[in-house]
């Protein structure tokens, strides 16, 4: 048995499936998206864990002998987003997502201040990308940066 878990913008899901790829069962349980401002979209990462735990849960209440037969995990998630954490890998602030469009600012002047961006990484610098995200809170949040 297999386990794979993509903890996705909208929900985390959970499926179970044995050696031949056959889904045994499978569970989603729903994430909130905080938007403070027009334009911003952020999670509560302890959310993430929550949400995963009860997903497994529900999938071993469903399938107990399946779930005890786990012998690989799979795991895919959202990409670029901020999650910052201090030394103690404690959570500083709701993590900043994929679709958060706060360092629009911040984007555009990497791009304008730093061409090489484009030709080593291919495309140009977006507000989705980690590193205007990461600049935003240097700049808007210097304590927690």
């Amino acid at each position: 048995m297999y386990l794979g878990l993509d903890l996705g913008t909208s929900a985390v899901k959970a499926l179970l499936v044995d050696e031949s790829g056959e889904a045994v069962g499978s569970r989603s349980v729903p994430l909130g998206v905080i938007r403070r401002q027009a334009g911003w979209s952020e999670q509560d990462p302890h959310s993430w864990w929550h949400a995963t735990s009860k997903a497994v849960q529900a999938l071993g209440a469903e399938t107990p002998a399946a779930i005890q037969k786990v012998i690989g995990i799979g795991l895919s998630g959202q990409m670029h987003g901020v999650t910052a954490l201090d030394a103690n890998d404690a959570v500083l602030r709701p993590a900043i997502l994929w679709n958060d469009a706060r360092s629009a600012p911040q984007a555009a002047h990497l791009n304008a201040s730093h061409p090489a961006f484009r030709q080593i990484g291919g495309n140009a610098v977006m507000p989705g990308f980690t590193a205007p995200k990461t600049l935003w809170m240097a700049e808007n949040e210097p304590g927690l940066f």
